[in-house]
């Protein structure tokens, strides 16, 4: 297994999302690869949902259409499978509580573990509530990252001193999606985790430019970018190698600073 903390070690890290099975599962293999080569320091992977409630209509549109497409979790499960041994960074699951219940804490923790994925992100459960699949995923070694919204408030140190893996910083108030611009303070979020953690922080949420992504990556130790590249993903399709490299090879460039 690749350790998350892998991907900010000694680097700022470019964080690419990737939503599971859009257009199908043999691209999002071929995709999550074109990203890795880009310079991708961790993929985060996205499990279709039926009922996204924290992703705006870009990532909405990905998951209705990977559901389309048959995609299910084993499925997801068979394509990390098939791009495990060719993985040179880490890889972590972006989903939501029901499909994780259904399958059951321990078998999905299980499969997580034997496939690499070293961390998962579950942003419809609360901190407070994350006891039983912390409890399961703990005992796979895998990590289950908390998200820090700007709502959060009196709660962050809390948060921040039992965080595993990497702090996912939610740079905007309201669902996913790319944002012209982002107005929360940002800095003062970052500086009350630095006072009580020394764990990763990677900002999220809305970042798509490159002179975004170098102004977030100076703050934290990392950018996550997901609505940008499901769009590219969703503008061509089968297609999408090609600009999906140029864009995230660009991000990266940006991230490290030239």
């Amino acid at each position: 297994m690749n350790s998350i903390g892998e991907a900010f070690q000694n680097k700022k890290a470019f964080i690419a999302y990737l939503m599971a099975g859009d257009p199908s599962l043999a691209a999002s293999a071929e995709y999550i690869l074109t990203a890795q080569e880009a310079g991708a320091d961790l993929i985060e992977i996205g499990i279709p949902f039926s009922d996204p409630i924290a992703e705006g209509e870009v990532i909405q549109a990905a998951s209705a259409r990977a559901l389309s497409a048959g995609t299910k979790l084993d499925g997801v499960f068979d394509m990390v499978a098939f791009i495990q041994d060719r993985m040179r960074v880490p890889m972590v699951f972006m989903t939501y509580l029901n499909p994780v219940f259904v399958y059951g804490y321990e078998r999905f923790f299980a499969r997580c573990a034997a496939l690499g994925v070293g961390g998962v992100i579950i942003p419809d459960m609360p901190y407070e509530e994350q006891g039983e699949a912390k409890e399961a995923a703990g005992k796979c070694g895998v990590a289950v990252i908390t998200l820090v919204a700007p709502t959060s408030e009196k709660r962050v140190a809390e948060i921040a001193r039992h965080a595993e893996g990497f702090v996912y910083l939610v740079s905007s108030m309201g669902v996913t999606g790319v944002r012209g611009e982002i107005t929360t303070d940002v800095p003062s979020i970052v500086a009350e985790i630095r006072r009580v953690s020394d764990i990763p922080i990677a900002v999220g949420f809305g970042i798509a430019t490159p002179e975004q992504a170098a102004y977030y990556a100076d703050l934290a130790d990392g950018v996550i970018v997901g609505s940008a590249i499901v769009r590219i993903i969703g503008q061509y399709g089968m297609g999408a190698k090609e600009a999906l490299y140029a864009y995230a090879k660009g991000m990266k460039a940006a991230i490290r600073g030239g």
